[in-house]
């Protein structure tokens, strides 16, 4: 697969929707975690990340103008020690519950399939991304419609024993914009990380289509350490 720029992964299409990308630096020291929203609708459009002890959660811009927070308002990002797990749902939860109860991401979305928001049926994408041993271990998944009725759904896991310096695993949630919208399709696309939090953060959020990107978070963990940098940038501010 060839491996692209995140301006041209992420630019690729004027609505991903919710898009994912883990992987290391380009110096191979730090993992790089990234996750973005965007929305077409007022609703989806009104919201901001804040952050929630070490992970986040989305919360209404406007309180007075959420129409409906279903699946709107969850927790994208939460931490469990060396493992952080981020989704684009309230699946993160089930994921981090069954992992604090000694049981794996994969049975835990066992548990779930695709968002029931027809015609989309808009495809659950999650991270489990582990620190140990100086190094990065990754499981990516796209729970998605297979019928396009709501009735089957698609489990996809890739599993990445360690990682590449600069490279980077992205995964989002539509191919392209449409009508009903169309999942995405294949394994996770590879793109290229640069080293520092700012600089991954701006390649994402300049290449985002300016009217439907609504928030974005990136973090680095030092494979060492396990030190921290995080940055959230929200449209609405």
């Amino acid at each position: 697969m060839e491996r692209q720029t995140l301006k041209a992964a992420v630019g690729a299409t004027t609505y991903p929707g919710r898009g994912i990308i883990a992987g290391k630096s380009a110096d191979g020291t730090k993992a790089v975690y990234a996750y973005f929203i965007m929305g077409r609708s007022v609703n989806s459009r009104n919201r901001v990340f804040v952050e929630d002890g070490e992970g986040i959660r989305t919360e209404a811009f406007d309180p007075s103008a959420m129409a409906d927070p279903s699946l709107i308002i969850y927790a994208p990002v939460r931490v469990l020690g060396s493992c952080t797990v981020f989704t684009n749902g309230n699946q993160t939860d089930t994921i981090y519950d069954f992992l604090k109860e000694g049981k794996t991401a994969e049975a835990a979305l066992r548990t779930r399939e695709f968002e029931p928001d027809a015609p989309n049926y808009t495809p659950r994408i999650s991270a489990v991304a582990v620190v140990k041993d100086s190094d990065l271990s990754l499981q990516l998944s796209v729970l998605k419609c297979a019928d396009g009725k709501g009735v089957i759904c698609a489990r996809n896991f890739f599993e990445y024993e360690s990682v590449q310096a600069g490279c980077g695993y992205f995964i989002h949630t539509y191919k392209c914009d449409g009508n009903p919208i169309p999942s995405f399709e294949g394994e996770p696309e590879e793109v290229i990380l640069s080293d520092t939090v700012q600089e991954t953060a701006d390649e994402i959020w300049n290449a985002l289509n300016e009217d439907n990107k609504v928030s974005l978070w990136v973090r680095t963990v030092d494979l060492r350490t396990g030190e921290t940098e995080s940055l959230i940038l929200n449209k609405n501010q």
